[in-house]
């Protein structure tokens, strides 16, 4: 397994941005930015920007206009593994990436998600000028700081832009940004921005852009609670924020058996929708974004709970889980989930 500065620097060099007028390699979106040697290294080893390939997703011949899709991520390290625990030569799978995805037409653009620190929204910031799009509005799946931290940065930039979410994620939002919570989070992740706001309560279920409906599926208890996803019906999308994980240990620590149950639901319910792309909120740097993804995690998710009854300690079911699943990157996140499964018990 290659370090997470190879892969960083691999996809710098040899990825590629499909356009519509053209393929734009992402360093020329680097260089737009005007960055130093050394401020991309330390980009690489702390957050990385880097833009999936765009979406191939079929559009609707019916639709007004036809839309498409790209997917960023950005990378930080993960959560950490008591010493002994991380099996030898798996100590390059410490760290995680999060998603953040444009919707965009002929004009305009919606975003979905953004990132936390100031570094990796600005880095969002500069690759969603470089699209040329005017940015309509940013939609936040789900309360998690890791998808909504980057509002202000991101607004500041595109005043006119609508931070949305439904009304249920507003409320966990605000709980997210007491004093005492963003103390704790900005001795976790330096970098925060110094404001941190909040959306706005979503009137309704849906976000128009250009004439395509963005539908607001509501999919209750996944990763945590009162989740979303964004339906795009005129190309088959779904963009799942953390109901779908894609290489990355899922993060359980806030479910119970109840709620894990709860989010096989979920899954189910995107499965319904029959879409032709899925995009996760946690995915690997350059993994397609395959349906199949849903039911990759439903899987992880049935398997968590056959050998949390199989086993009896948080190591056992650790252990257990790593055997099947020992390339999935963010191990600490597994390690949480086991500890916390089994305290409940």
């Amino acid at each position: 397994m290659m370090g997470i500065m190879n892969i960083i620097m691999m996809v710098i060099i040899n990825r590629w941005c499909a356009t519509g007028s053209g393929h734009i390699p992402i360093a020329s979106l680097k260089a737009r930015s005007d960055m130093k040697r050394r401020e991309m290294m330390k980009l690489a080893a702390l957050a990385v920007l880097l833009p999936s390939m765009p979406g191939l997703a079929k559009a609707n011949p019916e639709s007004k206009a036809a839309l498409r899709y790209r997917v960023f991520t950005a990378i930080r390290p993960g959560r950490d593994v008591p010493p002994g625990h991380l099996p030898p030569g798996k100590e390059s799978l410490k760290w995680i990436a999060n998603s953040a995805t444009l919707i965009s037409g002929e004009r305009d653009a919606v975003l979905v998600d953004t990132f936390m620190t100031v570094e990796q929204c600005s880095g969002l910031a500069d690759a969603i000028v470089a699209s040329g799009k005017t940015l309509k509005a940013i939609y936040v799946t789900h309360g998690h700081p890791d998808h909504f931290f980057g509002l202000k940065v991101l607004q500041d930039r595109f005043p006119n832009a609508q931070a949305l979410a439904t009304r249920e994620v507003v409320a966990k939002m605000r709980l997210q940004i007491t004093s005492e919570k963003l103390d704790d989070r900005r001795k976790q992740f330096p970098g925060l921005p110094d404001v941190i706001s909040i959306a706005n309560p979503l009137e309704g279920n849906e976000i128009d852009l250009e004439g395509n409906k963005l539908v607001v599926v509501r999919v209750g208890h996944t990763d945590t609670d009162d989740t979303t996803c964004l339906h795009v019906p005129s190309i088959g999308l779904v963009v799942a924020g953390d109901v779908v994980y894609k290489g990355i240990h899922p993060f359980l620590s806030e479910s119970n058996r109840q709620t894990r149950l709860e989010w096989i639901a979920a899954l189910d319910k995107i499965d319904a929708l029959k879409p032709s792309a899925v995009v996760a909120g946690h995915k690997i740097p350059g993994n397609d974004d395959s349906p199949r993804h849903v039911e990759e995690t439903r899987q992880y998710i049935r398997d968590f709970i056959r050998l949390n009854d199989a086993t009896k300690t948080a190591a056992e079911l650790y252990d257990k889980m790593l055997e099947l699943y020992p390339d999935r990157v963010n191990p600490g996140s597994l390690w949480s989930a086991a500890a916390t499964a089994k305290a409940q018990s």
